[in-house]
């Protein structure tokens, strides 16, 4: 199955007492579907994978993949500082049905390039999926480039990488020197400028309340129309800009409770939201 187009990087609903809420995380996968999307990141960074436990992580893994139901390929992040135990949830994910197997790199510790590539090789063994290497260096500390990911492609195959960083010339070193690779974007608000060097899709948080802007960005650069794919993405970076003013899964999360899906809040120390915050997305929904 092919990874590429809008895919949606899930939130994960919780109850008022923190328990993951299954019930509305079935409802955001059928709602995703039927809004377009082509594919699930399920327990990334918006998912807020390290504040999950493992048992957690793998029964979110296993709704998601029931839910959608091979309609749109699925991708379980399965990254965490310990490599036996993301050895541990990339086997469980290959067993659940995902389709592909993602990580961040280990992080905290400072590892050598040597021991995070060794990271991803255990990955894959475990999991024999598709790998789609994760470089989010702003909370990882890691970079990947186009040249130090080759450490990690001379020890196991890389289907991919999600590129979460504004370094667009860093982007197309990849392109270029890995043409093979398939190259996800991470930053919403940086979707358009991503395409031209040639990306096949992207993984985004916000996709979880507005897939369909983000849908017309990319059918309108396709199809030539670039007025109307920059007028999307400013339109779009405006929302964004509103949710950033708090933290975005909590932001997110909000607008879906308004919207009829309950997703409960992020879990501690995340802090909720205040009343000013929720008036500012108050007024954001208007124009979403």
């Amino acid at each position: 199955m092919d990874i590429k187009g809008i895919i949606t990087a899930l939130i994960t609903p919780f109850n008022e007492d923190y328990s993951v809420n299954y019930d509305s995380l079935r409802r955001l996968v059928v709602v995703q579907v039927d809004r377009g999307v082509d594919g699930f990141y399920v327990c990334g960074s918006t998912g807020e994978s390290f504040l999950l436990e493992p048992a957690e992580r793998k029964k979110i893994l296993e709704t998601v993949v029931e839910e959608t139901a091979g309609r749109v390929p699925v991708i379980a992040h399965v990254g965490d500082i310990w490599a036996d135990r993301a050895a541990e949830l990339a086997a469980h994910a290959a067993d659940a049905g995902a389709d592909a197997v993602s990580a961040v790199p280990p992080f905290y510790f400072k590892f050598s390039f040597e021991e995070i590539a060794e990271y991803y090789r255990l990955i894959q063994t475990a999991a024999k999926l598709p790998l789609i290497v994760y470089n989010i260096p702003v909370l990882s500390g890691v970079s990947i480039t186009s040249a130090n990911i080759e450490k990690i492609m001379a020890v196991c195959d890389v289907y991919g990488v999600k590129f979460t960083s504004n370094d667009m010339f860093e982007l197309s070193r990849l392109r270029k020197k890995h043409p093979d690779l398939c190259l996800l974007n991470g930053y919403d608000e940086l979707f358009i400028n991503a395409l031209p060097v040639g990306i096949q899709g992207a993984i985004g948080s916000t996709y979880n309340i507005m897939p369909e802007r983000f849908r017309g960005i990319l059918d309108s650069y396709n199809s030539g129309d670039m007025k109307k794919a920059i007028a999307l993405q400013g339109r779009a970076n405006e929302i964004i800009e509103a949710l950033i003013k708090t933290d975005v899964k909590s932001a997110i999360k909000y607008v879906l409770t308004k919207q009829g899906i309950p997703c409960g809040t992020c879990r501690r120390p995340f802090a909720p939201l205040n009343n000013e915050q929720k008036a500012e997305l108050d007024r954001m929904m208007e124009i979403l």
